[in-house]
């Protein structure tokens, strides 16, 4: 298993971290969460190895075909869980990165994971950016959404199944709410991920064990779940808005965050009927979990893991990940290609513009870079190297 290298890192961070970036305001980020914690053998098992090794990584992509380590922050992270656990916001003031899982001693010299309750926030207009806070919320926070204004953040709490109501001002972070959406003893549901619309109304949390996803109203900072459900495909493992709001798409992993050879899908709910619901499925592929929107709302990606931490023996093992290319046209999507990433790819962001698409490859530690030209993804060069096994990933939206 690759662990941190200092002398890559440093060749990453190059001009960035010597010029200071220049201005802040100037910088475009993405913020990726890395797990050192966890390797897949031949037979497809889990390796826990020691913490002590993640990383929260700033990438900057006013380049947009060379990205540049901002700041590197030796953080726990988990690759267990929706790789959305972290968010920027619109102005690209601050970053927020949830920590899912802790890994501790099992009594008999392995390892075994947690829950956590921690929430990092970074300060992206210093330069270099800097951890300014970190904050406690509910047990195993795993997706993450901010709404448009930037004073509202809401965090999915897989292991009690609630959101915690997070507001922002400034620099200022901190929990004002929590808002129950199963009993605490309902392992089955699994709050897991979280979309708010862009008019800051209504929110979309998934319930991945339900196969369901809550509808949440907003009004202002205030939050409520009036119990409200739609039934989507099984194992909801993502959810986002399109930038216009008239519809949201979902992973349908329908094999518990993994591959199981058959295909899962992405359900289409319109945003605009009243209450929200399914209209329509798109097959998209073998374990859907990474998932963007275009700044555009005219495309879509859904990243498909394609069995890549599975028995290397099993029929639909593969040592690479692929992008599902969905065309929105008003509420009808259609898949209309497909791209080959790394290996286990898990999140993926698009550029502010949507011009380009960054995957982001857990196994191979990499990140590929496509130019968007219509529902057309061009590859911009090889695999970019990054410092650490990326677990999560998010940019911001304007």
């Amino acid at each position: 298993m690759n662990r941190v290298v200092k002398p890559l890192l440093a060749a990453l961070l190059g001009v960035s971290c010597i010029a200071g970036l220049g201005t802040a305001a100037q910088a475009q980020y993405i913020v990726v969460g890395n797990d050192e914690k966890i390797t897949w053998d031949d037979a497809g098992k889990p390796v826990a190895h020691p913490p002590g090794k993640d990383t929260v990584i700033i990438l900057d992509i006013k380049n947009r075909t060379k990205p540049k380590v901002a700041a590197s922050f030796q953080l726990e992270n988990s690759i267990v869980g929706p790789p959305t656990n972290l968010a920027i916001t619109p102005d690209e003031h601050l970053a927020l990165v949830a920590n899912s899982l802790d890994e501790v001693s099992d009594g008999s010299g392995g390892w075994k994971t947690v829950p956590d309750n921690k929430v990092y926030v970074f300060d992206l207009k210093a330069s270099p950016p800097k951890q300014i806070a970190t904050i406690e919320v509910g047990k195993q926070p795993s997706g993450m959404a901010i709404n448009h204004k930037g004073d509202l953040a809401l965090i999915a709490n897989r292991a009690d199944n609630t959101v915690s109501v997070l507001s922002i001002n400034g620099n200022e972070v901190k929990v004002i709410d929590t808002v129950a959406l199963a009993p605490k003893d309902a392992p089955s549901q699994q709050v897991s991920s979280v979309a708010i619309t862009p008019n800051g109304k209504q929110a979309l949390v998934t319930k991945v064990g339900a196969n369901k996803i809550a509808v949440l109203k907003i009004d202002g900072q205030k939050v409520t779940y009036d119990g409200y459900d739609m039934n989507v495909g099984i194992f909801p493992y993502n959810v986002q808005i399109a930038s216009n709001g008239k519809i949201a798409l979902t992973s349908d992993n329908f094999a518990y965050g993994s591959s199981d050879g058959g295909v899962g899908t992405s359900a289409v709910i319109d945003m605009e009927a009243t209450p929200p619901r399914v209209i329509d499925y798109v097959v998209v592929g073998d374990g859907p979990e990474g998932l963007a929107v275009s700044p555009t709302a005219n495309l879509a990606v859904s990243l498909i893991l394609n069995g890549g931490n599975t028995a290397k023996n099993a029929f639909f093992h593969h040592d690479y990940s692929y992008v599902s290319i969905l065309k929105i046209d008003g509420k009808k999507v259609t898949k209309v290609g497909e791209a080959k990433v790394g290996d286990f790819a898990e999140g993926t962001a698009f550029s502010p513009d949507g011009r380009y698409l960054y995957a982001f490859n857990f196994l191979s530690a990499d990140m590929t870079v496509f130019k968007v030209e219509g529902t057309r993804l061009i590859r911009t060069g090889p695999d970019i190297k990054l410092p650490g096994h990326p677990a999560s990933a998010r940019g911001s939206t304007p």
